[in-house]
């Protein structure tokens, strides 16, 4: 028993002595000369970016659907006319009856009239980010999909009014 006494006693007393070195012995905590900063790192010139032309091909494709979507246009303005005139009784009338399904009927064809316009601009979406990505000039794709939007836009509102009546 009095050996391992004195081993931990001894075991203790080890970590003890290194309390009793020397302050002058510890490394200094000073920045060192090789830490300074030193030297002349002069920034990279850069180049202004700008961006390639688009391909006329995309060009063209763009302008493709921008035809397609203003001519749905027209055939949705001519489907909606047709739609608020004929169907003036049949908006007003009361829900369930005949008139109203018919009515019901006319304003889901022109919703599916609609989406042969969503069709182009979702297209034009797709040129646009293609474009982007590629990082090409945008300006031109931007102004024909404002235009089909607006397109879209127009038809939305046309929609709204008519089931407005309706309800």
């Amino acid at each position: 028993m009095d050996f391992k006494r004195i081993l931990l006693i001894s075991a203790m007393m080890v970590p003890a002595t290194a309390c009793t070195t020397a302050p002058d012995s510890y490394p200094s905590l000073a920045i060192r000369e090789v830490e300074r900063v030193q030297g002349t790192a002069q920034p990279v010139e850069s180049v202004p970016w700008s961006p390639e032309p688009l391909a006329q091909a995309t060009l063209d494709d763009a302008a493709q659907l921008a035809e397609d979507a203003a001519e749905a246009h027209r055939q949705f303005q001519i489907m909606a006319a047709r739609v608020a005139s004929g169907g003036n009784g049949r908006l007003s009338a009361e829900a369930g009856s005949d008139s109203w399904a018919r009515a019901q009927l006319a304003l889901a064809s022109l919703e599916a009239s609609r989406s042969r316009t969503l069709v182009a601009l979702a297209s034009l979406d797709r040129l646009y980010v293609t474009a982007a990505v590629e990082g090409a000039e945008l300006e031109q794709i931007a102004g024909l999909h404002r235009q089909v939007s607006a397109l879209a836009e127009e038809e939305d509102a046309a929609i709204a009014r008519l089931e407005a009546q309706l309800r």
